[in-house]
């Protein structure tokens, strides 16, 4: 993959003005996609399968005048009127009548009605105006709403002075998230901190319009899609919080690579491609670890669920697409101009890191000659792999020393605290929000305040029981009965409504809790109430539901509630196996998982804290302490997960890098902090600031999730990744970096670090420059260390025999064909390094064993015209055979054209075997494969 990031890096540096072009035609075809096509996003939540909704999508057809939406209208008084004085009655009465004319309006009941009870309020000072609407929230057309405010207005101007009335219910209640200048202050703050890590006004202006970039396109994006299905409106807010933090993220990573290879003298264009290549495959695997997670939201099996994580890894997509392609072009508009100046501290520093990579080259020094190598053997690399040891900053070095001096105490002192901080999570409670979280203010926010004040908390979300009752022959009594029964049951204040409707096939029950819909009391009457299915079925013959706007928010947070164990399983059991992957370690992913779990715990304590407790709710303008939004947690478990992932791979992978290149576990540990420290503190910094900007301001949904992913990313950055993660590092040692060997051969390898690439990059111009060698290689074990290095140069159109024991021979054969990986040595056929460029040398070389292959197979392999052919197994051939063979090769090699002759190797155990089937004009180059003598000791 670093390979693939490396050829984009370069096009895009050199393509500029096309890719910068893409993406504005881009981001302008998404616009005029939202402006004239787009249909708006939705603040309702359904769950199709659950109780409440059955009953409710079967009330439309048995009962529509009571299944749609619902409005209400609260009148009060006022201190020197009652409610039933003749002026407000008359005033709510002329109101009823115009609501009963507007089109898309079911009912309108009159508070004063004779068949209406419940809707006058006890202390006579307040009335209800039930509205009853045609069809759901989402169905209520704009015109019928216009014809309901001015109503309310109407009613307004007519009430006697002293007298209020306000609207609220399903229809009103709804919030649709807004983008205010609060959210800018996170924006201001992480160009600060760029400013602070870059020193440059280009610098850091790259990474804010890189994300801003795909801000737009992401949010255009989910606007448009609105014209295929419904959206919520959260989505749009959670992708534009996602999507600007990652954003500008990747950008700096990539950013701070490019610049320190600037200050080494790097040519710009080399430098983009191997910043790509480097830290844009971190990118990749942190951007994938996120989108996966918020995927993984599908197993809560609740479509708008997972239409939120679907539209959020999206814009972390557009965010991955645009770090490794806007990037590199902007790179290529700035091109020498982020270079450090001649005399500045950043070119000092890269001239001390130069002479001690010179210095600890020398150290190394060459490898030993092979004295088994034949006369035309490749000679090997001229240096060692460049390796360069960054100079350490003294701050982090200090932190990480300290940290790491007593490992044993800084993992008890952390696992405790953080322990500590995460108690509050057990008073967590799920909910859908309702007006009561609303502003105070806003005129929901009162309707709600005002009927829980003179009706009771109940009145603002109330129950309805239905069932079919087609088998009663006496269908008023029979709801009298039940209406009884559920009103003796605790926490029930009222049934004011029961009643079958016209067909007397369907009878509803309206239940008015003693409590708020958020309340637990209130979610222990509605399983209680469905706790006697089988009570009011085997004594009424009637199949009773629970439905409602209450009930249905019940049932989503149950549902949710109930999924956060398999998706914390799910993300957990990813996490070990990607991280696994990329470091090729057991540890090091248990450690992070478990850091991963600490984290999460935190912000689950504090948010619970904040929103459930109250502590410090002012601070963060929390209009009303009580339940958070039902998809929270599992939200933030997939979002906060592939950010802490983010933050584990860009320090740990350079802490393994140290430790490969031969630095002690010690030093790995501390050149790989300090080495990455300063790039993860302004990133997570940046983080929290965009994550924190949501939280004054923020929609009702959002605050919650910001409020923990803003303490999550913080808690995961400074104490876990760069507390918590060294000290166990420290204290494991070498046995940190150790893993099965079975295990690493089955799981695929994640070259975050890009060492393939470097790799590839360094053997480019090997033996020397301009060589055009279909295949060369030096110190090579392709059979195992049992056999002695060899070192083999072949020219395009010559022919290597490769001899030794049978079963080293066909291995042998498979390696130089890139079917097998090079374990020891270096290799580079049809100019490509192997194992790097394994997938391409095998496209270019056919392998085939001629003692099992038809006549017919081995002339259609001819026919694809293989660069190089292998052939294993020529000694089963009989002295015709290898003569018809070596007849068909020579025939082969002459009707390919001269610019791309045919190599051939033939493995045998005897070289005179396989000189019968080559022709006597062609230059044939020997490997022989020698095993190495054990030395006994005596």
């Amino acid at each position: 993959m670093s390979s693939l990031l490396y050829s984009l890096g370069r096009w895009a540096f050199g393509a500029r003005k096309l890719v910068l072009g893409i993406w504005i035609v881009i981001l302008a075809l998404f616009g005029a996609g939202a402006g004239l096509l787009g249909q708006g996003t939705e603040n309702s939540f359904s769950i199709p399968g659950t109780e409440s909704q059955v009953a409710l999508d079967s009330l439309k057809t048995t009962f529509p005048q009571i299944s749609g939406a619902s409005g209400q209208i609260v009148v009060v008084s006022g201190d020197k009127l009652k409610v039933d004085d003749p002026a407000i009655k008359k005033s709510v009465e002329d109101t009823v009548s115009t609501l009963e004319k507007i089109d898309g309006i079911e009912g309108a009941v009159s508070p004063f009605g004779d068949t209406v009870k419940g809707n006058i309020a006890d202390n006579d000072r307040a009335a209800l105006i039930s509205i009853q609407f045609s069809g759901t929230a989402l169905e209520v057309k704009p015109k019928t709403i216009d014809g309901v405010e001015n109503a309310l207005a109407d009613l307004k101007k007519e009430l006697p002075q002293g007298a209020t009335a306000s609207l609220g219910g399903d229809v009103f209640n709804a919030e649709v998230p807004a983008v205010s200048l609060t959210e800018a202050v996170g924006v201001v703050v992480a160009l600060i901190v760029l400013l602070f890590t870059f020193g440059s006004v280009v610098a850091a202006g790259m990474p804010l319009l890189n994300a801003l970039m795909g801000v737009g396109v992401s949010a255009l994006a989910i606007m448009f899609v609105t014209v295929f299905g419904s959206v919520p409106s959260t989505t749009l807010m959670l992708a534009l919080m996602l999507g600007l933090a990652v954003g500008i993220d990747y950008a700096l990573f990539i950013l701070a690579r490019h610049t320190e290879q600037l200050a080494r003298g790097m040519d710009p264009r080399e430098s983009a491609a191997r910043a790509i290549a480097t830290a844009g495959s971190a990118v990749v695997f942190a951007g994938l670890t996120v989108m996966i997670a918020l995927v993984g939201l599908f197993v809560a099996g609740i479509p708008f669920l997972t239409t939120m994580g679907i539209g959020a890894a999206a814009s972390v997509l557009v965010a991955v697409l645009i770090s490794l392609t806007l990037m590199p072009a902007m790179l290529g508009f700035a091109g020498e101009r982020l270079r450090p100046k001649v005399g500045s501290r950043a070119e000092r520093r890269a001239l001390k890191n130069a002479a001690r990579t010179e210095k600890r080259a020398a150290r190394r020094g060459k490898g030993a000659a092979d004295d088994t190598k034949p006369a035309h053997a490749a000679p090997a690399p001229a240096a060692a792999p460049v390796h360069t040891e960054p100079k350490p900053n003294r701050f982090f070095l200090g932190w990480v020393r300290a940290v790491t001096r007593f490992p044993l105490v800084t993992i008890i002192v952390i696992v405790v605290g953080l322990g500590a901080a995460a108690l509050p999570g057990l008073h967590l409670r799920l909910a859908l929000p309702d007006a009561g979280s609303h502003a105070p203010g806003s005129e929901s926010r009162e309707t709600y305040d005002s009927i829980a004040d003179n009706f009771g908390a109940g009145f603002n979300g109330p129950l309805i029981v239905t069932g079919t009752i087609v088998k009663s022959t006496d269908p008023l009594k029979l709801m009298s009965d039940m209406a009884a029964e559920i009103e003796k049951l605790p926490g029930v204040k009222s049934v004011p409504l029961a009643t079958p409707n016209a067909s007397a096939d369907t009878g509803i029950i309206q239940v008015i809790p003693s409590d708020g819909p958020n309340s637990q009391q209130t979610q222990d009457l509605v399983a209680k109430i469905r706790s006697m299915h089988y009570h009011f079925q085997d004594k009424y013959g009637v199949s009773l539901s629970v439905t409602g706007y209450t009930a249905m928010a019940i049932d989503v947070s149950t549902m949710l509630g109930g999924a956060l164990l398999p998706f914390g399983l799910l993300v957990v059991g990813l996490s070990l196996v990607l991280l696994t992957m990329v470091f090729r370690s057991i540890w090091v992913p248990i450690k992070a998982t478990l850091g991963y779990l600490l984290s999460v715990g935190v912000s689950f304590g504090v948010v619970a804290a904040v929103f459930e407790l109250g502590w410090a709710a002012d601070l963060f303008n929390v209009h009303q302490t009580g339940p958070v939004i039902s998809f929270m947690p599992i939200l933030l478990m997939g979002v906060l997960f592939g950010l802490a992932m983010d933050y584990e791979v860009f320090l740990v992978a350079r802490m393994r890098e140290e430790y490969v290149h031969g630095a002690t576990a010690k030093q790995a540990i501390e050149r790989g902090f300090t080495g990455s420290a300063k790039v993860v503190t302004a990133a997570a910094i940046i983080m929290i600031a965009v994550f924190a900007a949501f939280i004054p301001e923020g929609d009702n949904n959002i605050k919650p999730i910001a409020l923990g992913l803003a303490v999550g990313v913080a808690v995961d950055a400074f104490i876990v990744r760069m507390m918590l993660v060294p000290a166990v590092l420290a204290l494991l040692g070498d046995r940190a970096w150790k893993m099965p060997r079975w295990l690493d051969k089955i799981l695929p390898s994640f070259d975050v670090e890009g060492e393939s690439l470097s790799h590839d990059i360094k053997l480019r111009e090997w033996p020397e420059p301009g060589n055009t060698d279909a295949i060369v290689g030096a110190d090579l074990r392709p059979a195992g260390d049992r056999f002695a290095p060899v070192g083999v140069s072949v020219r395009p159109g010559d022919v290597l025999t490769v001899s030794g024991p049978a079963s080293a021979v066909s291995q042998t054969l498979l390696t130089l064909t890139g079917r097998q990986e090079v374990t020891e040595g270096i290799l580079k056929v049809t100019g490509r390094v192997l194992p790097t460029h394994a997938g391409a040398v095998r496209r270019r070389a056919a392998w085939v064993d001629i003692s099992h292959t038809s006549e017919r197979a081995f002339e259609a392999l001819l026919a694809e015209n293989p660069e190089i052919l292998a052939i294993d197994g020529v000694d089963h051939l009989d002295p015709l055979t290898r003569t018809r063979l070596r007849d068909r090769l020579e025939a082969a090699r002459a009707r390919v054209a001269a610019s791309r002759p045919l190599t051939l190797i033939l493995g045998t155990t005897d070289p005179a075997i396989a000189a019968e089937c080559v022709a006597p004009a062609a230059t044939v180059v020997s490997m022989t494969l020698s095993t190495v003598k054990s030395e006994v000791l005596v």
